[in-house]
């Protein structure tokens, strides 16, 4: 089953995992939990849902280059609600 989202992974070694993400218009990355510090760097402006594990709900808002991170444990399902772009990002996470 496609969810309309596909990974690239762009390197993975004992100390980063760095993998470029596409999201189509109405496809989502289904729920999963980050076990790593990890950095997005957004390649697109544009909006994605965020899904958390507890059922709360956020619009992250993407400006190209403009770079955030989040803390281990985070876990949650993206969503592309826009009917028009895809959502691109570079997520980078710190293994060790």
């Amino acid at each position: 089953m496609s969810t309309g989202a596909h990974a690239e992974r762009q390197l993975e070694n004992e100390f980063f995992r760095v993998t470029r993400w596409t999201i189509e218009p109405g496809g989502h990355i289904p729920m999963h939990r980050h076990d790593s510090e990890y950095v997005v760097v957004p390649l697109v402006t544009g909006t994605m849902r965020v899904v958390n594990a507890d059922g709360g709900e956020f619009d992250a808002e993407l400006v190209t280059g403009q770079s955030y991170t989040r803390p281990a444990g985070a876990e949650h399902r993206i969503e592309n609600r826009g009917s028009a772009d895809a959502v691109v990002f570079v997520e980078v996470e710190r293994l060790s």
